[in-house]
């Protein structure tokens, strides 16, 4: 099995957020540095289907010529 590197990074939260985390935190029965960094990951992928939707917005023309699947992932 692959060994996975973590980088450690430090936060300053305000109190409403670190209350948050770590009533979370407690519900899951995780510690809360595992909460954060998986809360970290959702808002990501959040930021990353927002940025996807931009795009398919931008493509999205009356006139648009539509690509098969096939076709548009073909090397």
């Amino acid at each position: 099995m692959a060994s996975i590197t973590k980088t450690r990074i430090n936060i300053s939260l305000p109190d409403e957020l670190k209350e948050a985390l770590h009533k979370l935190a407690k519900r899951d029965r995780i510690p809360e540095a595992t909460k954060a960094a998986r809360l970290l990951e959702v808002a990501l992928e959040l930021e990353e289907d927002q940025v996807w939707n931009e795009i398919a917005e931008k493509r999205d023309k009356k006139k648009a010529r539509f690509v098969s699947h096939t076709k548009a992932w073909k090397e």
